[in-house]
């Protein structure tokens, strides 16, 4: 089939300057749902990208997202929220953007023409086969991503990716690629925004499906999480409390104790509750 950047294809939409705010607000939101339905229509293609994701982490190797602009924010976000989430270390999940952590405030557009880029970042990381890289990019064409795959395949790491786009040069070197056909943009172009929001969709996917995996959930609560922040310890407090039956105060004392809400359940012993 031939490839065709269908996020790049005019809007349905006219006239925007047009219409008022309630319009403008309509529009979005029903281009939104077409996101979600794309999601959902590529559920299998998600599962196998997972599970391998799984495998190497389990292997002791790493997740890696390689992106540009919008698409690279993304990943260092998912990244970057797994260590207070699920207590992972920092290097488990890694975040690399084109044109580098300056590049996460700041628009340097040119960073993801340049081909040797993302396997040169990758190599500081010391990649190697037990790891798994994720290219993200909405068109599936950027230089950054496809030539930072192919490099990576030729070295006999596994590669997936998430692209907006069917048969995308960054498909073709994926081994596990996910291809989420969203649609044109309301704003012509515009892949920040529902292509944006399929892509951070299916990275909530991988992340909290594979640190269920790997067993940093208990029931339904996250029992790995850093108590970094007064709210999370807050939460941890609930979570001790609604596990064990303990009160606050005994919540309380127990996560002071062991540290952790893991540590806290298990130390639990109702029969040392006041």
């Amino acid at each position: 089939m031939k490839f065709e950047k269908i996020t790049e294809a005019d809007s349905n939409h006219n006239n925007l300057e047009k219409k008022s705010i309630r319009e403008l607000i309509d529009g979005m939101y029903f281009e939104d749902l077409n996101a979600l339905k794309a999601v959902g229509m590529v559920r299998d293609q998600t599962e196998a990208l997972i599970k391998k994701v799984i495998e190497q982490l389990k292997k002791g190797g790493r997740l890696f997202y390689i992106g540009a602009g919008t698409s690279g924010r993304l990943g260092v976000l998912d990244a970057s929220e797994c260590p207070p989430t699920f207590g992972t270390p920092p290097e488990k999940v890694i975040g690399l953007i084109a044109g580098g952590d300056h590049a996460l405030r700041n628009s340097i557009e040119n960073a993801e023409d340049d081909t040797q880029m993302a396997w040169k970042d990758l190599q500081k990381k010391l990649v190697n086969s037990k790891d798994i890289i994720i290219g993200i990019a909405a068109s599936g064409t950027t230089p950054y991503v496809v030539e930072g795959l192919t490099l990576a395949k030729k070295n006999g790491i596994p590669t997936g990716c998430i692209a907006c786009n069917l048969n995308s040069p960054m498909a073709a070197v994926s081994d596990f690629p996910i291809e989420v056909v969203v649609g044109p943009e309301f704003l012509t172009g515009s892949s920040r925004m529902k292509a944006g929001t399929a892509q951070k969709l299916i990275l909530n996917s991988i992340t909290t499906a594979t640190m269920i995996q790997l067993g940093h959930v208990k029931g339904n609560k996250m029992v790995d999480m850093q108590l970094s922040n007064d709210k999370l310890m807050d939460r941890a407090e609930r979570i001790v409390m609604d596990t064990t039956g303990a009160s606050l105060k005994h919540s309380r004392k127990l996560l002071q104790d062991y540290g952790g809400v893991r540590e806290a359940i298990e130390a639990f012993d109702k029969n040392d509750m006041p």
